[in-house]
């Protein structure tokens, strides 16, 4: 088995993206894989130190097969980033792995990917393999499960996917009616639309919700495993897009065995479990959201 490249995206986080590379240091496939690093440039002069510091510390890196640095002569933003990046290496390669710089992983981590890349490459309805798992309940089920959400925290897909990536918010937008909204949302559990229409209003510029949007009107599925080989360390509120919560913490695994299905299809368990989950952060956001409002209150009787 041939094994897929790694792309890592970093930028001015020299903390987080040690511990991200050091993790991934520690997988099994690591010293066999070969790895692309891109470096987006500064934005501004307060990113200049960080950034450096960053590109100081990637070409000390060892540990893999190869490293290609690439370092950006101006800034690209992460979702251009990502977008260049990802393409330029799956149309050579066949296949990726993409982490960004915040993501510590399993020591397993590129095994199942790697795994699940070669099991389902024939397999025309999986477009995305996850590494992680949201902290849902799926105690009791098989080991990994199929959901139509993607995840951008550690994942993988193949170029002939890949080459369907639409940036278009006014296409998507427009192929949308109510039943398909409260669908996209998992019914209407966590508004995703929504990041189309900030995308299209230019109030935000991101990526990753172009690449669901594909596979999901293309009748795509994501594989998920069911223990996160992935765990995000960037809600400290110093991501781009990420402010500082710990909703999303999960416990990586540290055990793997392969148990991959040949039925795929969408696991109706794990997409409920989702629903859930999401509702029961919106319930947590109208506490905290009341919690202040009566604080307020309280401050100016």
């Amino acid at each position: 088995m041939s094994l897929a490249p790694i792309v890592l995206f970093v930028y001015n986080r020299p903390w987080h993206t040690k511990q991200t590379v050091e993790a991934l240091q520690e997988n099994s496939l690591a010293s066999d894989s070969e790895l692309f690093i891109y470096s987006d440039e500064a934005k501004n002069e307060t990113a200049e130190q960080a950034v450096k510091e960053v590109r100081k510390y990637i070409h000390s890196i060892n540990g893999f097969k190869t490293i290609t640095v690439v370092e950006r002569d101006k800034n690209m933003g992460l979702a251009d980033s990502i977008i260049d990046g990802v393409t330029s290496v799956v149309n050579q390669y066949g296949k990726v792995i993409v982490l960004e710089d915040d993501l510590v992983t399993s020591p397993y981590f590129l095994k199942f990917m790697n795994d699940a890349l070669s099991f389902y490459q024939l397999y025309e309805k999986v477009w995305h393999i996850s590494g992680y798992r949201p902290p849902i309940d799926c105690e009791g089920v098989a080991k990994s499960f199929f959901i139509k959400p993607t995840s951008c925290w550690g994942w993988a897909t193949w170029g002939d996917r890949w080459s369907f990536f639409k940036k278009d918010a006014t296409y998507f937008l427009h192929k949308f009616d109510k039943y398909l909204i409260a669908d996209f949302n998992v019914n209407n559990s966590y508004n995703y639309y929504s990041h189309l229409e900030l995308n299209n209003s230019n109030k935000l510029n991101t990526w990753a919700i172009f690449w669901y949007a594909t596979v999901y009107f293309e009748g795509g599925l994501s594989l998920h495993p069911n223990c996160s080989y992935v765990k995000n360390i960037g809600h400290d509120g110093s991501g781009v897009h990420c402010k500082s919560n710990d909703k999303f913490n999960v416990l990586l695994t540290n055990s793997y065995e392969s148990d991959f299905s040949d039925n795929v299809s969408i696991s109706s368990q794990h997409n409920r479990a989702l629903a859930k989950y999401y509702n029961s952060q919106k319930l947590g956001f109208f506490t905290k959201v009341v919690r202040k409002i009566f604080g307020l209150i309280r401050g100016t009787s």
